[in-house]
């Protein structure tokens, strides 16, 4: 099959002068999306720590040495209690987060699908980010109602060993496979500000945008550094990086929810905004992103009101 972005395209749109970027970006953006409407997701992690895999920005990993220990699965009644209080805060989209390296059928599976029957049962749009799944298992959650499976490619496939040993590029993609073949809408993006070049962000991007068809949710994280992981001592992300990649995104991907996600306490006011204004229509609203701290609600609510931005209202639930 006949790609349809190539390398060169990809690396000569990240490496256009960030107005003429931002300009195109944007008139992609109005022509898709509405003008100036933010969705408010919720991450809640419900099985945190004590993951195999060896992430190396993962402060949950087993193999490394951080403030973040194994703890039990979140019982059921407590997950849907905190998608209640997303939902009377403001977000539409609930996503919970399991530290594993694969699903495994068995009781602690069963209590996902019981999780997400619960928070559609309310209304909101289910999410859920478990690691590797087969054909099965995602048929079994699509039955239970989940609009959106996450898996982030992280990287470029040339640099995805230098990050990950423990699974490989392919498992990634074999996961975004079997959801889709379930009928689960795909959540698929990255991390930049760890180490990688600038190609490999293209290729990330490029990779995501070749899929067939594209995901419909396109999450876009800065790294978090965490004491004890391999990228501790990584340094900030520039701002304008972040921008660029979102701006990039949202011309190759138009129809996407383009999520500005983990790293935005570290950003100010000024480059939320222009994040926003480079495409990006969905933030991640509470205080954690599993493990990692985000902005407070106020926080946020502030400077949606203040850029005279629009949450998004409550939509059917098979919207992405």
């Amino acid at each position: 099959m006949t790609e349809k972005f190539t390398r060169s395209f990809v690396r000569g749109l990240y490496d256009r002068p960030l107005l003429p970027l931002l300009d195109e970006a944007r008139a992609v953006h109005r022509q898709h999306h509405p003008d100036n409407e933010v969705q408010l997701c919720t991450l809640l992690s419900v099985k945190t720590g004590g993951c195999a895999e060896d992430c190396s920005y993962c402060p949950q990993s087993s193999h490394y040495d951080t403030n973040v220990g194994p703890e039990k699965m979140l019982d059921v009644e407590h997950v849907i209690a905190s998608a209640r209080r997303a939902k009377e805060l403001g977000s539409t989209r609930f996503c919970m987060g399991a530290a594993w390296r694969e699903v495994k059928d068995g009781p602690a599976f069963d209590r996902v699908l019981s999780m997400v029957r619960g928070v559609k049962d309310l209304g909101l749009e289910a999410c859920v980010t478990l690691g590797m799944v087969t054909e099965d298992q995602a048929k079994r959650l699509a039955e239970a109602g989940l609009d959106a499976y996450n898996h982030n490619l992280d990287t470029s496939r040339e640099n995805y060993r230098s990050i990950i040993k423990t699974r490989t590029f392919d498992d990634r993609l074999r996961t975004l496979e079997n959801v889709r073949k379930a009928g689960v809408t795909v959540c698929s993006g990255g991390i930049i500000g760890m180490g990688e070049s600038a190609d490999d962000r293209c290729e990330m991007l490029r990779t995501l945008a070749n899929l067939d068809p594209q995901p419909e949710s396109v999450p876009v994280n800065a790294l978090v550094p965490v004491e004890g992981t391999p990228l501790a001592n990584m340094p900030p992300v520039d701002p304008l990086d972040l921008v660029r990649m979102i701006a990039v995104a949202r011309i190759l991907m138009p129809k996407a929810r383009v999520r500005l996600s983990a790293g935005r306490t570290s950003l100010s006011r000024e480059a939320q905004l222009m994040c926003m204004l480079a495409g990006a229509n969905s933030i991640f609203y509470g205080e954690k992103l599993l493990t990692t701290p985000n902005p407070d609600e106020e926080d946020d609510m502030a400077l949606i009101r203040d850029a005279g931005l629009s949450a998004m209202p409550p939509r059917p639930a098979t919207s992405v």
